[in-house]
Order: C-alpha cells, then sequence, then structure tokens
C-alpha cells in the first residue's frame, strides 16, 4: 500500500446488506485493491471503513458487481483520519444498535450450491439444507436482527469443524452464511429422498416441510391422486400449482414461447414463485389439477430438496447434466392448511392437523421462525405483478415517495396482509389469508408484532378498513395508537399511487367484489379522484340489486335473476332458473326485499356468468369470473353495449344480449364490451377533468384479458396508466395504500400544526 497517497472513508450503508454475502464481498474487494480496514453489521445495515490510495476503484466495483441478493439504498461517506500501521481488512463482531435494518428474503438454491448437491465427491452431496450466502432461507428462519446465526433457527446447531473453518473464512462462498451447514451439523430430513418418491409414484398424498411450511404434494398425472386430495383438503375446484424439474418440463403442460423472455425470466429468477401461464389440452395432467381454467400456476424448483426429489425421479444422475433434460415426473404441490387455516410450520402441529389428509408426512428438524407462502404471479403486457406477494419478495421494502410518520396499516378482511413503514420504506407483509377463523386471527397478530419487532418500529399511527365489523378494524381500534378508517376502493388506488410515486392528483378506476363505500353502501365499480390522502367519488357502475345480500356472492345465478328484475322480465326468472328458493328469490326481488344495491365489478362478472350458465354456484372466491375470461377466444364489441349518464357506467345492454347467447360467444361479448365501455368511461374522464394519470386497481384486474387490453387502448391514447407491480391489485395490496393514506394524513396534520 502507498501511504503517502492514501485516505480512509467510513461508510453507512443501508438496504439489503445482511445475510446476502455483502460483507464477505466487500473483504474480497478490498484484498483486490488492497485496500485496509474493518467492516461489521449492526441494527441499520453496515459501517465500513476502507483506507489506501485505491478507494475510488472500490467504490465502483462495490456498486458494480453486488452479490445477487444485495441491494444497496443508501450509503453515507465521510473522510476520515487514516490510521498508522494497519495492514489488513477484517470482518468485526456485530454490534448491537437499534434496528432500522431489515431482514433479508429467502432466496432458491444458487448453481454452485446445485454443483455440489451433485458432486459425489462433494461433503454436501446430496444433502437437503446446503445453501451459502447467495441463497437459502433466511426470513423464514430469522428471530430478530442484526442477521447472525444466533438470532436464527440455526442457533440450536453447532457448526462441526469443517464448517466452523468455512464460516471463518473470508475467502470461501460460505464466509458467515448464517444457515450453513453440512450433513455432519446440520438439519436432518426424517425420510429418504428415495422413498419420497416411491411414495409419490404409487399415487400417495405426502406433507412435505418446506422453506415456509408445509406443502402438499402428489402425482400431478395420477387422477385419482389429485382426486383424493380435493376430497381430503375439501377444495372441489379451486386450481392447484404445478411444480416440475425445469423449464423444458413445465413446457409440456403450459405454453411459455421460446420469445417470453418475461415468463422465462421471472421463473428461473431466484425468487422462484408460482407463475400463471396458459394451460395445454391433452398435456397429461390430471383435469382436476385445474379444472375448467385455460391458466395453470406452475414453479421451478427452489430448495434442495426439490432439484433431489425430481433428480431421485430421473434414476439419480450425478452433475447437473440432468438438469436441462424434459421430464415427465410433474407435481401438485398446494399449501398444507386445511380449512382455510394458516400454512402449517410446526412438526407436531402437521401430525396432528395434516393426519387426515397426507399419508405420510415428511418433517426436519430446523425450526420455520415466520410461516410464509408462495409468491404468485402472472405477466401482463411483459410485466411482472402479483397475485400473492409473499416468500422470496418479504420482507423487501417498497420505496415510498418521501418519508411519512411510522405507520401500521392492518388491510381488510380478504386475502388480508398487514404493512408497516419506516422513514420512506413500506414493508409490506406475506399474505395471511381471510380473516375467518381463530388460527388465522392469531397469525395476523403474530406476523405484525414480528414486523415490528424486527423493523423497531413504534406506529404513530394505525389504518384500517372503513368496514367497522372487520376483525383487522376492531384489531387497530384497541391497538392503542391513534386510528385513522380509509375507504377500501381509496386504499386500492392509493397503493398504486404509492408505489408508482404519484403525489399529484389521478383518476382511479377500483374493480372488485366489495369494499364498504358512504352511508354504508356495497361499493366495487368506482370511479374516482385521487389526491393523496384525499378521493372524491366521480363515478360508478349503475348499482345492480344483490339479492340474499352476501349470499349472492357465492350464487352467481342470483345476480342473473337481478338483471332479469331489472331489465322488466321478473316473470321470466323462475322458468329461466331452477334452483331451490328461486320462487321467493323471485318475490324478493319484486319488493326489495334483503336486496341491497352494489355496483360491484365482481357481481358484474358473477351476473354474466349466471347469464350464460358458465356457473351458477361458486365453489371458491372468483371462480365464476375466471372460468368466464377462461372462455373467452377473441373479444367482440357490441355497439350501443353500454351508456353512461351522470358519470354513472351502464352495461345492461350487454348483459340482456347475453341470455341468448352460447357461453364462448358470450364471454367474448362480455369482455370485449365491458373493456371498450370502461376505456370509454375513463377518457371522458380523464378530459372532464384535465388529468392524463389513470390508475387501475382491484382484484378485477387479475383478469388478463380486461388489464392488458385496458392498458393498450389507454396509452395509446396518450394516456399514463398505472396498474400494481410491487403489490398485488387485489386485496393483498390493501394495507399498502392504508399506510400510505394513514401516513400522509398524519403528515399533513403535522406540517399544519408547525405553520
Amino acid at each position: 500500500m502507498n501511504e503517502e497517497n492514501s485516505k480512509r472513508l467510513h461508510c453507512e450503508i443501508t438496504g439489503t446488506v445482511q445475510g446476502v454475502g455483502f460483507r464477505p464481498f466487500c473483504h474480497g474487494l478490498a484484498q483486490r485493491f488492497n485496500l485496509s480496514g474493518w467492516i461489521l453489521n449492526h441494527g441499520s445495515g453496515v459501517s465500513l471503513e476502507i483506507q489506501g490510495n485505491t478507494i475510488d476503484q472500490f467504490l465502483q466495483a462495490l456498486k458494480a458487481e453486488l452479490p445477487p441478493l444485495a441491494r444497496i439504498e443508501q450509503m453515507e461517506q465521510q473522510t476520515v483520519p487514516t490510521q498508522i500501521n494497519e495492514r489488513s481488512f477484517i470482518i468485526r463482531k456485530s454490534r448491537q444498535s437499534a434496528i432500522t435494518a431489515a431482514i433479508p428474503p429467502d432466496s432458491s438454491v444458487c448453481s454452485e450450491c446445485l454443483k455440489e448437491l451433485f458432486d459425489p465427491a462433494s461433503r454436501f452431496s446430496r444433502y437437503p439444507f446446503l445453501n451459502c450466502t447467495r441463497c437459502g432461507p433466511r426470513y423464514t428462519i430469522t428471530h430478530s436482527l442484526p442477521y447472525d446465526r444466533n438470532n436464527t433457527a440455526m442457533s440450536t446447531f453447532e457448526l462441526c469443524p469443517e464448517c466452523e473453518a468455512e464460516y471463518n473464512d473470508p475467502t470461501n462462498r460460505r464466509f458467515h452464511a448464517q444457515p450453513t451447514a453440512c450433513p455432519a451439523c446440520g438439519p436432518q430430513l426424517s425420510m429418504p429422498v428415495d422413498e419420497i418418491v416411491q411414495r409419490l409414484r404409487q399415487g400417495q398424498i405426502l406433507a412435505v416441510k418446506g422453506l415456509g411450511g408445509f406443502h402438499l404434494l402428489c402425482d400431478a398425472c395420477n387422477h385419482e391422486a389429485v382426486e383424493t386430495l380435493r376430497k381430503r383438503k375439501n377444495r372441489e375446484a379451486k386450481p392447484f400449482a404445478v411444480i416440475a424439474a425445469n423449464l423444458s418440463s413445465l413446457k409440456q403442460f403450459v405454453i411459455i414461447d421460446d420469445d417470453d423472455d418475461a415468463t422465462q425470466a421471472l421463473l428461473e429468477s431466484p425468487q422462484r414463485p408460482i407463475v400463471l401461464a396458459p394451460k395445454k389440452t391433452n398435456s397429461g395432467l390430471s383435469s382436476l389439477v385445474a379444472p375448467e381454467l385455460n391458466c395453470l400456476g406452475v414453479v421451478l424448483p427452489y430448495t434442495p430438496l426439490h432439484y433431489l426429489i425430481f433428480n431421485s425421479a430421473m434414476g439419480n444422475p450425478s452433475g447437473t447434466d440432468w438438469l436441462q433434460k424434459s421430464g415427465d415426473f410433474a407435481l401438485v404441490m398446494t399449501s398444507a392448511n386445511p380449512g382455510g387455516e394458516p400454512l402449517v410450520i410446526d412438526n407436531l402441529e402437521a401430525k396432528q392437523r395434516l393426519r387426515s389428509i397426507a399419508d405420510v408426512i415428511v418433517d426436519h428438524n430446523r425450526i420455520i421462525v415466520t410461516r410464509c407462502d408462495d409468491s404468485v404471479m402472472k405477466i401482463t403486457n411483459k410485466i411482472p405483478r402479483f397475485i400473492r406477494r409473499a416468500r422470496s419478495y418479504v420482507p423487501q421494502a417498497i420505496k415510498l415517495p418521501y418519508e411519512i410518520p411510522s405507520t401500521l396499516a392492518v388491510g381488510g378482511h380478504l386475502k388480508n396482509t398487514v404493512c408497516v413503514t419506516r422513514g420512506d420504506e413500506a414493508y409490506l407483509s406475506q399474505h395471511i389469508g381471510d380473516l375467518k377463523n381463530r388460527a388465522t386471527f392469531n397469525f395476523f397478530e403474530e406476523t405484525i408484532q414480528h414486523l415490528l419487532d424486527t423493523l423497531g418500529v413504534k406506529p404513530e399511527i394505525v389504518a384500517h378498513d372503513s368496514h367497522p365489523d372487520f376483525f383487522s378494524s376492531r384489531f387497530a381500534q384497541r391497538f392503542g395508537s391513534p386510528t385513522l378508517a380509509v375507504q377500501h376502493h381509496h386504499a386500492h388506488l392509493a397503493a398504486v399511487a404509492a408505489e408508482h410515486h404519484i403525489t399529484q392528483p389521478s383518476i382511479g378506476l377500483a374493480l372488485d367484489g366489495f369494499g364498504m363505500g358512504e352511508n354504508n353502501q356495497s361499493w366495487g365499480g368506482e370511479l374516482m379522484l385521487i389526491d393523496n390522502e384525499h378521493y372524491q367519488r366521480i363515478g360508478h357502475l349503475t348499482p345492480l340489486k344483490q339479492p340474499g345480500a352476501d349470499r349472492a356472492a357465492r350464487e352467481p345465478w342470483r345476480m342473473a335473476a337481478a338483471v332479469y328484475e331489472r331489465l322488466g322480465r321478473s316473470q321470466e326468472i323462475t322458468v329461466r332458473f331452477k334452483q331451490t328458493g328461486v320462487k321467493q328469490l323471485q318475490q324478493m326481488l319484486d319488493k326489495g326485499f334483503n336486496c341491497p344495491e352494489t355496483s360491484s365489478a365482481g357481481r358484474l362478472f358473477d351476473a354474466a356468468a349466471g347469464l350464460l350458465n358458465v356457473q351458477s354456484i361458486s365453489d371458491y372466491e372468483g371462480q365464476a369470473a375466471m372460468k368466464l375470461e377462461s372462455l373467452v377466444t377473441q373479444t367482440e364489441i357490441m355497439e350501443n353495449g353500454w351508456q353512461i349518464r351522470n358519470g354513472q357506467l351502464d352495461l345492461l345492454p350487454v348483459l340482456e344480449r347475453l341470455i341468448n347467447c352460447d357461453p364462448v360467444r358470450g364471454a367474448n361479448l362480455f369482455h370485449g364490451t365491458l373493456i371498450a365501455a370502461l376505456s370509454d368511461w375513463l377518457k371522458q374522464a380523464s378530459i372532464q377533468h384535465n388529468i392524463s394519470t389513470l390508475l387501475l386497481a382491484g382484484g378485477c384486474f387479475h383478469n388478463q384479458v380486461l388489464s392488458s387490453a385496458l392498458l393498450q387502448d389507454l396509452t395509446r391514447q396518450g394516456l399514463t396508466v398505472r396498474l400494481s407491480e410491487q403489490a398485488p391489485s387485489n386485496d393483498g395490496g390493501l394495507s399498502l395504500g392504508q399506510a400510505w393514506v394513514a401516513g400522509m394524513s398524519l403528515k399533513r396534520k403535522w406540517t399544519k400544526g408547525s405553520a
């Protein structure tokens, strides 16, 4: 080192810089550029000091060559006095301090670990729990920060001499890899992999412990096995996901074009989400995997155990060449959670709750600290979008336009997530689920406490849905901090504004199944002016009666009957529909008894499905709309199929046309006309209010036909259109919007108070 031109720099670095190999990476760079100094973890991130005359080169390489899972959010630099006679760069022991860092997400096994997994000469050969600083469990095994081994589920596994040597060797890939272990010192699987595969081939259902919880596995091509799984899990029709060895294997079951770079990149990304793709017919999969739907959720292996299972199915070849070969062994992989309860994570809990579903339970002795479902995504116009945001993305922060007071937002009733903000970052929790039972209530409360503790946040305000009877709303009221009720559809649209940093007035369209509006009305097809914490309802879908209230959301034929009533044809209801109670329903509609009106787009889809005999009774939320979308071959627009009056969009003309349509023609006509009508409605609102930025939100925008065509049409008109990308469009994104509205509201109060 040339000490004549030497200088010393102190850096404070925040972001995803713990548990991702950042410290050994910096150690390697310091050696490469002949620099001395030190680095350490603390509650906020890492502190780094470097000394020498090649610091500029070090900083350039630091930004350009980051480890795959690392991300620098901010780096503050300060020149400090040089240290005489310092000759080396060391990694210091972590320092306890106030926590402002975040736990990194879990990541799929990396290519280097895969090579070792199938190398007979490696001491990690066929070990289901190998990992390094570039891959493996993080969030799901971490109790608290700083991210050190003693704060993780690995604290009970004492490193053997060989693992300890690697852990302390700055030149090794496992240097300070907190979950590292080997067959001699690490977790153990309760069943040999070859026996797992043998049982699956025999048609058995296995509950297998994974990263964030147990999964139920069975042979996806074995119709009897899939049928048995459905019966035991009491899941009549809701689609299952399928896992296969590699991309070429998946292509036997779904359509993934060679030029579809977005889908392929997402499937093969370190995050490994479940991705929706068009389903092939006559592929060999059981028809019960995703019945009567045109899309299938598929995922590639992301743990060493997954790879070992598919390797065993191919005859246990050594090396990694087999990873490029297509195989016909595919598995249903679905969350192990009976009766809509949370994902099972504990070994004893699995034996108690899964024994009536699984033929055998395969567990291991590494504790899962935080349960975390698989993430689910789809590609819309070449952009990945979340349906469910969980494993490998949580707790990655979503950057806000600017700093807001610390906020806790508790989401809604269905597809619940919670959100905690710290500074200008929002931490959206993993998918929690529908708040319908005590087990999920407990998971909801555990998740909130875990996020607050690991982020070191004490909320200054708690945001909740404006529906007072939701469990989440009642929880917020007793939390002990000031609260703010946020209207459901305002929250949907605010989530889009927050992640896209839209702070100027915009026009928002929220389409979903239900959200409580003003005066306790049932909303779900809303046109709004959005300005951060403020909203104004400027339009809505023309309401339909909802006979039987909430029951109509589960029975689409009821919404179809409501269309007949609105057309003045209620006398035809008992002729057209043969369901039990149809006569009473007709009387309810005629008298207006127990028939609250709703502007819901979700119920509009139900009405169309009921009119076309696509689905009379739904087995799961959104089934009717999903089956209707699956029938679309080529959208068709009905001329004069809609009317816009006083801001209301009325689709009664096209609904009447559906009465005499076959299902495919009707699905094409309904989707095409709806897209044209919404486009017309939004363009008129844009002109009227002189606003060209449009926000689209709500669960209906998971409809690929609708979202893709509407985006294209509005963009062609020169409008700026934004959909959620970092949070789900459905209720899984509500908490992000609630947090932004509440945080901004409190920030404004503070600003006014200090003025």
